[in-house]
């Protein structure tokens, strides 16, 4: 995961809305995209930009794919950006 991509990809309000869709736990492509007005391949293009930036994970449990965040890369972004500011992540 490169950090570029990682911004690049929480750049996009839709994206960012996915996101916070997917912290309330996993979601096939089909319930995230119920909330949005946007075509599947709309939200097929999203999901696939989110997990090529490590932001998401997907899995397949039977005939669906099931989305969810991936907490390491989240955790990683927390990390740097708290080195950055010259703060302490457990503080």
């Amino acid at each position: 995961m490169g950090i570029q991509q990682t911004l690049k990809a929480i750049g996009d309000p839709t994206r960012r809305e996915i996101l916070d869709l997917l912290k309330a736990g996993e979601k096939t492509a089909g319930e995230i995209g119920q909330h949005f007005e946007a075509t599947g391949a709309t939200i097929s293009h999203h999901l696939s930009v989110l997990k090529n930036a490590g932001l998401i994970m997907d899995e397949k449990k039977g005939k669906y794919i099931y989305y969810e965040l991936n907490m390491t890369v989240f955790e990683e972004i927390l990390s740097w950006v708290t080195a950055f500011t010259g703060g302490n992540k457990d503080e």
